[in-house]
Parts: C-alpha cells; sequence; structure tokens
C-alpha cells in the first residue's frame, strides 16, 4: 500500500536510527522500527495510504506499545516532527476516550440486560448481537456527530441516547429493572411485542419513540448525568442522526450490517483506530501492564466512613466534578443577585446595564464558537454552560466585592466595576471553570498533550483577551471561592504557569509595555524586578483589585483608603499621566515577575537533579544566568518559551565549565518531565517567522546576545550569584492535603477538618467519631513552650514541595495511613522494622490518652481553651 515516495524516505530514516548512539532498542526491533518510520514518513508527506490500526496489526503491536516506542526512537530532535506529534497526540486522545467509553458501555449493559434470557427471546436477540449493535451505532453516531472526538462528557451523553433508543427497542424479557418496568409502562396501547427481528415489534411510532424520555431520566439518575443537558443532546443531535443514517426506529434493531458498512467507510476515511476491534478485546486495542495513561481506575476512595469503596473510572470521575459544581451553583441564578445589585447602585457610576450588556453579547459570541469547534448541532449545549459560567462569574464577582469591603472599608467600587478588563477576565475564568469541568479528558491529565479543542487558551480567543489580563483574576477567584475542587484549582494554576511561561510573552501582550515603562520609572536600563526581592516571601495581600488597576496606589495613601472608587483613583492609562511625573511602579508587574522566578526555578530544580546532580555547584551558576536573562535580556522571551531559555542556560554554564552536557542529553531529560511539549525544543523561534531547534536558536540567537555574560563564568571573577528564589507555601493551598517537613523530622499536618464527604454535600464535614478518627490533644507531655518553638520553626523552614504536576515529574509521595511517633530517635515514616518496644508506644499513647481526659476535664471547669487537637 505504500508509495515509492514514502518507502524510499522510511528507509532512510530506518538506517539513521539504526546508526544512531544508543539505537539498541531499534536493532532489536527491526520490524517495529520499520513501522514506526513508516508512519513518520506518510504523516510527514501526507501520504497515508494506511490505516492505523492497519499498521498496528502488520507489526504485531498495541496501541500504548506503539505510542512509547516511538518516543523511544525518537533520539534526535528532528526525527519525529511536531506534526508528527500533533498526530500522535489526537491518536492518543481518541484511544483514551474509546478505552473510558467502552468499558462503561459493558459494565452499563451488564446492569442492563439479563445475562441468560427467558426461552421466549430469539437467540438473534442474544446478549453479543446485541451489543455489537449497540456500540457500532454509537461509533458511527460519535463519528458523525461530533467533530472532537476526544470531549468525553458530551461523548457519554451520546452513547446514553444510543442506549435509551436501544432499551425501548428491546423485548421486556431481557431486561432487568427498573428497565423493564419503564419499558412495559410506556408501552402505548400496543400489541405483544414478538421476539423476531425484522417484525413490528412495537405498535408505538417513532414519534412516540422519540418524545419518550422516562429511559433516558433513569440512565441519567444511574450515572449522575445531567438530564436536561442529554434529553438536548438526544433531540438536536441524536435524533437528526437516525434521520441521517436511514435507521427508522418502528423497524426494530436496526440491521447490523447497514451500520458496520456506514461505519467501515467512516474508518477509511479516518484512517485511524478501529474501535469495533474493542468488541473482541484485541490484543491491538488492550492497555499494557503499564499502562500509557491512567484511565482504567483512578484511585479508589480512601474515605473510612465509606462502606463501600466505587472504583473512580474517567467517566464517574467526569460526572461527579460536574454535580460538584452544580452543587457549587445550586443557589445562584444567571443574574446579578440583591447585594450586588446594592454594590452596583453604590458606585458613582452604575455599572450594572454594561455588566449585563457584556454577559449578553458574550452570550452570542461563546455559542457561536462553541459550535464550531464542537459540531453546529452543539450550540445549544455551549449556551448552557456559558450559563453555568455566568452563575459562577456573579458568585465569585461578590465574593470578592465582599472581601474588598472587609479589607478597606469602602462599598463604592466604580473604578473597578467599570473596568472592560477585569470583568471580561473575570467572566472568562467562570467559563473556564466549566468547560475544565465538562473537558476532563479519559487520561485524568493536565498535560499539554491531552488538550482538547476547546481547551485553554481557546478561551482567550473567545473573549479577545490577552493572557498576562487574565492572569491578574486567576489567584483572587481561587480565594473568593473557597468550594472549587482540587481538580479545578489545579487547572486555573496550570492555566496561570501556561501564560507564566510562554503566552504572557506573546507579541502583543501588555507584559512588554509594562516592562518598558518600569525602566522609565527606575531610570535604569533594564529592572523590570530587583534581584533583592528574589528572597523574600511571596505571600502577599493583593487582589485583583489592585492587580487590573495597577498602578494607582500613591505610596502616601494607606490601604484604609478608597483607591477603588471613581473620584479618589486616577486613571491608570499611560496617555494621563503628566510629563513631569514618573509611572508608579506595577503592583502587577512585580507579582508577575517574582511569581515567573519561582516557576522558572523550580523547573531548572527540578531538570537540574535529573542532570547534573553530581556538580551541585553548577546550580547556582545556571539560576544566576537563568535570572539575569528573564530580567536584562527579556527581549529573549518575545514569542518563545520559558523552558527554552532555561534548557540554553543549562547548555551555556556546562560548556563554559567544561562539563560535557549536550542538547541531546538536556531535551531526552525534559521530554521525561510532566506537562512538556516536545514542539518546545523542536520548534524554535529563530527570527521572524522562522523556526528551527532549540541548538539553532542557541548558536543564532542566544549565545550571540550573551557571548559575554556567560564567558565571565570562567573568569576568576564570575558575576555575582543571584540569590535562590524564597519558596512559598502556595497561594493554593489545598485543604486536605497534608505537608510534611523536612525528612529527618517525623512531623506530619493535617486539616483539623475531615475533608467533605460528596454525599453529605459541600455545607456538612465528614462525620468524625472516636471510631473512625485517633484524636491526639497536644498537652503537657510534649515538654516546655521552646519545643512547640522548635516544632514551629521546623514547619516554617520546610521547603514544602507544591504537588504541582507542571513542575514534579514524580508522583507525591502518599501520607502515612498511621500517626508514627519517633522510637529512641529512630524515625518508622521509611517504612522500617518496629522495634521491640512495642509496649513503651502503647504506654505513650495511653499517657497522651490520660493527658488529653485531664485537659478535657480542666476545659469544663474553668470555660477556656487550653488544648488545641489536631485530626489523624
Amino acid at each position: 500500500k505504500l508509495p515509492e515516495s514514502v518507502r524510499e524516505k522510511a528507509w532512510k530514516t530506518y538506517e539513521s536510527l539504526s546508526a544512531a548512539d544508543g539505537a539498541l532498542a531499534c536493532n532489536k526491533k527491526k520490524k517495529e522500527t520499520w513501522g514506526v518510520c513508516i508512519f513518520i514518513v506518510a504523516i510527514d508527506l501526507d501520504e497515508v495510504t494506511f490505516t492505523f490500526t492497519e499498521l498496528l496489526k502488520s507489526i504485531n503491536m498495541s496501541v500504548c506499545t506503539f505510542f512509547q516506542f516511538l518516543k523511544e526512537v525518537d533520539v534526535n530532535m528532528d526525527t519525529v516532527s511536531t506534526k508528527v506529534d500533533s498526530t500522535v497526540s489526537r491518536l492518543k486522545k481518541k484511544y483514551d476516550v474509546l478505552f473510558a467509553l467502552y468499558h462503561k458501555f459493558e459494565r452499563t449493559c451488564g446492569l442492563i440486560y439479563l445475562e441468560q434470557p427467558s426461552s421466549e427471546i430469539s437467540a438473534e436477540l442474544s446478549s453479543v448481537l446485541v451489543l455489537k449493535n449497540y456500540w457500532i451505532t454509537f461509533l458511527l453516531a460519535k463519528g458523525k456527530v461530533l467533530q472532537v472526538e476526544d470531549d468525553l462528557v458530551i461523548s457519554f451523553q451520546l452513547l446514553l441516547c444510543v442506549l435509551d433508543y436501544f432499551i425501548k427497542l428491546s423485548p421486556p424479557a431481557m431486561l432487568k429493572e427498573p428497565y423493564k418496568s419503564s419499558v412495559s409502562a410506556v408501552t402505548v396501547n400496543g400489541s405483544a411485542r414478538t421476539p423476531r427481528r425484522g417484525q413490528n415489534r412495537s405498535s408505538r411510532t417513532a414519534k412516540q419513540l422519540d418524545t419518550d424520555t422516562k429511559i433516558i431520566e433513569i440512565l441519567c439518575k444511574e450515572h449522575d448525568c445531567n438530564f436536561d443537558e442529554v434529553k438536548n443532546v438526544y433531540f438536536t443531535s441524536f435524533i437528526p442522526f437516525l434521520n441521517s443514517a436511514g435507521i427508522v426506529a418502528s423497524n426494530g434493531l436496526p440491521e447490523v450490517e447497514v451500520i458496520l458498512k456506514q461505519y467501515d467507510e467512516l474508518y477509511l476515511k479516518n484512517k485511524d483506530i478501529d474501535a469495533r476491534l474493542f468488541l473482541n478485546h484485541d490484543e491491538t486495542l488492550q492497555p499494557d501492564v503499564i499502562p500509557c495513561s491512567q484511565l482504567e481506575r483512578t484511585p479508589l476512595k480512601n474515605n473510612p466512613d465509606e462502606e463501600i469503596n466505587i472504583p473512580q473510572t474517567p467517566v464517574r470521575v467526569a460526572m461527579n466534578n460536574i454535580q460538584q459544581l452544580n452543587m457549587i451553583l445550586n443557589s445562584t441564578t444567571d443574574k446579578p443577585s440583591d447585594t450586588l445589585i446594592m454594590y452596583f447602585n453604590n458606585c458613582t457610576v452604575n455599572p450594572k446595564d454594561s455588566i449585563l450588556k457584556r454577559v449578553e453579547s458574550f452570550d452570542h459570541i461563546f455559542k457561536k464558537k462553541f459550535a464550531e469547534a464542537i459540531g453546529q448541532g452543539w450550540a445549544e449545549i455551549g449556551s448552557q454552560r456559558y450559563k453555568l459560567g455566568v452563575r459562577l462569574y456573579y458568585k465569585v464577582m461578590e465574593s470578592m466585592l465582599k472581601s474588598e469591603e472587609e479589607r478597606l472599608s469602602v462599598q463604592n467600587f466604580s473604578k473597578l466595576l467599570n473596568d472592560n478588563i477585569f470583568h471580561t477576565s473575570l467572566l472568562a475564568c467562570a467559563v473556564e471553570v466549566v468547560i475544565a469541568t465538562y473537558g476532563r479528558n479519559a487520561s485524568q491529565s493536565d498535560s499539554a498533550g491531552a488538550e482538547t479543542d476547546v481547551s485553554f487558551p481557546w478561551i482567550l480567543n473567545v473573549f479577545d483577551l490577552k493572557a498576562f489580563d487574565f492572569y491578574k483574576v486567576i489567584e483572587s477567584f481561587i480565594r473568593a471561592e473557597p468550594s472549587l475542587t482540587r481538580e479545578t484549582i489545579k487547572h486555573l494554576e496550570h492555566c496561570e504557569h501556561r501564560i507564566m511561561e510562554s503566552l504572557a510573552w506573546q507579541s502583543g501582550s501588555p507584559l512588554f509595555d509594562l516592562i518598558k515603562q518600569s525602566k522609565e520609572r527606575e531610570g535604569q536600563t533594564d529592572q523590570p524586578e530587583p534581584t533583592s526581592t528574589l528572597n523574600m516571601p511571596l505571600q502577599h495581600n493583593h487582589t485583583a483589585a489592585d492587580l487590573y488597576l495597577s498602578p494607582v496606589k500613591s505610596p502616601k495613601k494607606k490601604a484604609s483608603g478608597p483607591p477603588l472608587s471613581a473620584t479618589s483613583t486616577p486613571d491608570v492609562q499611560p496617555s494621563v499621566i503628566p510629563q513631569t511625573q514618573k509611572p508608579q511602579k506595577s503592583t502587577s508587574l512585580s507579582l508577575f515577575y517574582k511569581k515567573v522566578y519561582l516557576l522558572a526555578y523550580r523547573r531548572l530544580h527540578t531538570l537540574f537533579l535529573h542532570l547534573l546532580s553530581e556538580h551541585p555547584d553548577l546550580e547556582p551558576l545556571i539560576w544566576t544566568l537563568f535570572q539575569h536573562t528573564l530580567q536584562n535580556e527579556y527581549e529573549l522571551m518575545r514569542d518563545r518559551h520559558l523552558d527554552q531559555i532555561m534548557m540554553c542556560s543549562m547548555y551555556g554554564i556546562c560548556k563554559v565549565k567544561n562539563v560535557d552536557l549536550r542538547f541531546k542529553i538536556i531535551v531526552s531529560a525534559y521530554k521525561e518531565l510532566c506537562n512538556t511539549n516536545q514542539e518546545t525544543f523542536k520548534r524554535v523561534l529563530i527570527r521572524e517567522e522562522q523556526y528551527d531547534s532549540i541548538i539553532v536558536f542557541y548558536n543564532l540567537v542566544f549565545m550571540q546576545k550573551l557571548k559575554t555574560n556567560i564567558l565571565q563564568y570562567a573568569s576568576s571573577r564570575p558575576p555575582t550569584l543571584s540569590p535562590i528564589p524564597h519558596i512559598p507555601r502556595s497561594p493554593y493551598q489545598f485543604s486536605n492535603s497534608p505537608r510534611r517537613v523536612s525528612a529527618g523530622n517525623n512531623i506530619y499536618i493535617s486539616p483539623l477538618k475531615s475533608p467533605y464527604k460528596f454525599s453529605d454535600g459541600f455545607q456538612s464535614p465528614t462525620k468524625m467519631t472516636p471510631r473512625s478518627r485517633i484524636l491526639v490533644s497536644i498537652g503537657e507531655s510534649f515538654g516546655t513552650s521552646e519545643k512547640f518553638q522548635k516544632i514551629n520553626q521546623m514547619v516554617c523552614n520546610s521547603e514544602c514541595q507544591l504537588k504541582r504536576s507542571a513542575e514534579v515529574g514524580a508522583a507525591a509521595p502518599k501520607p502515612l495511613k498511621r500517626l508514627r511517633f519517633d522510637i529512641e530517635g529512630q524515625d518508622e515514616a521509611d517504612g522500617s522494622k518496629h522495634l521491640p518496644q512495642e509496649s513503651k508506644f502503647q504506654q505513650k499513647l495511653a499517657e497522651m490518652t490520660s493527658t488529653r481526659t485531664r485537659m478535657q476535664k480542666q476545659k469544663l471547669n474553668d470555660g477556656n481553651d487550653t488544648s488545641a487537637s489536631e485530626e489523624k
């Protein structure tokens, strides 16, 4: 099937791979390597004359093994192009969704149909036939209706529509309850169903089948799915699909051959994965022992109060996240609350009309853009999601204003509430939360390779918003809505990182104008943020109001003044600053640079540990060059990526210090880090509209710009080292995330309250009882106050590594299931065997229990709170 051009170039690629350094794997797997070369070249030349499944069958590899092997053979940066990377990413996403949906489909059918139906049911209606009919109909519907086939939630909603359709056409004798009763109940003046296919097994018309939603309602309830949304999908997308595919509801079960023929045409057109093979559990589509994605199971719930641990499949996780979002918005509407109206009325210039007009305008824009991305039949679904975002927007705005009122003791927020960029950013952030909640992909990953067509930064284009402006609202948004799920917070933090690493540095970003203003203010060449602030804590009291109205504060004004009112705050536009007045310092720029430095150092430290742990003296040198570039040569960041500067800094210092570290090794280690994209080192801007590899960028751009500075590190008087950034507590601390101090101290910190149990709702914490929790009170037995101070010092000085997937390649350590104490100076947290002095531990526990009882009695007697309890 291969054209001669593909065969020739693939053979050259094969020879280069076989001769390359570290080509042992390629020489051992010659057939597999040849298949990978064909795949790479066919995509690059746009001459794909075979399907992906055909290729896998030819070389006897599974999907996951193929993806992993492709990654291994990319020993040189030019072996696999960014075009191939993009194709592989699309295939991965589609496979992940199909795999998750098929296993959900199998389990669901097991709950609907009897394994051995009564003998009156024809053998033609066996469970195997039913499964085949259902699944292929779903694949056909998914391929024809959806433009974005990796949308897990919409695909699952479509699957429920297919299930509903076939359940209605199934004889009740095949069904389990409650479906059996429902099917029998909705029969309208019907003659008895007959078991044979092809006969008129129901007197109901197609119209009656279409309009009855009883079974959809049951399916939605069983799977925690939004009934209104699924009903919308049913009428606006599924029924038109049935009509276009020629599937008539009144003719019984559709002929498998008809559906097979249509799907075969679709599969050959897409040239990708033959998802019919899931029905046969074909080894080509089965995950490896170490799966290519964590999609079979996420960890079981570890809440001891729950009697049954339900496997958290990707679909269930997605449904739970959506349900939690709906609970947050349960008491909200898509109109401003009375409290918000009061704030609007208190403004010098009432912003109500402009806010409502803006919300309505973006409704039309979002609906149109969503339909363009997902499919024209999904416009109403887009409108529903936008309205959820509007409700969250008003809720968070009200919370922000209440906080500002407490902070500033003012009620006139005219300047802020009439700021168009603030409102657009806040609304966009709220809608992004909704999109992310619905758009959880099947691999449960936030990596760049797992994005969909409507993933961030898609929202910025919809709202015509600059990334730097969007960044300003993220932290305040998280603080203003304490009910956001952990996954949502991590997603928003990931968005913030994307902005800091590249999006804010794109041409046309307001960031560069702010840096220019900062230079004018300082009267220096390049000083967006002094190095002296690097070792200062990042913790701050700045809110979104400060950042959007920055620079506005006069140095003479206190925080208690009314800087947000329209009458007291000067305009922030540079054009109105008098020529004799220096531009004021930008709070947003200062905070942005501090966060960028922190992110940059974390990235560098992670990569450094992978590559240069034997040369610890090099890290401060690399960081100094890296930080110097960001501060003084920030134009190198224009339309580029933070990690590109990081890798070049590492290579430059190693070169001048005669440490053998080639770019090939750097990018190989970089590829193994989480949330990295191969395009970062394969496609770097060299000059206007010209891109090449990171090696070319280093030689032609980076080294030319920084050659003098780099050579200073080889001299006897190297540059002054930049201080290591202060590693703070994350501004996005999760309430149920235990933190451990340094390895030598066996101390854990956990929240006072238990994590909220989903079934209880957000308002009531999980019940805490002596049986389910060990309660420890810290009393006199711990010793004098000096020991408490020592504990505080250990906790405060601990460099708490944030559990951010963007920087940490390894999985976060699991918290210990039990509270362990040091026994004679030995730390048991490392899993070592217990010492034989078990009785001492029992005595210690009894002593603490006695102390706790005595202190509780004392508290009852004198009414003073003398103890602090910590749940474990």
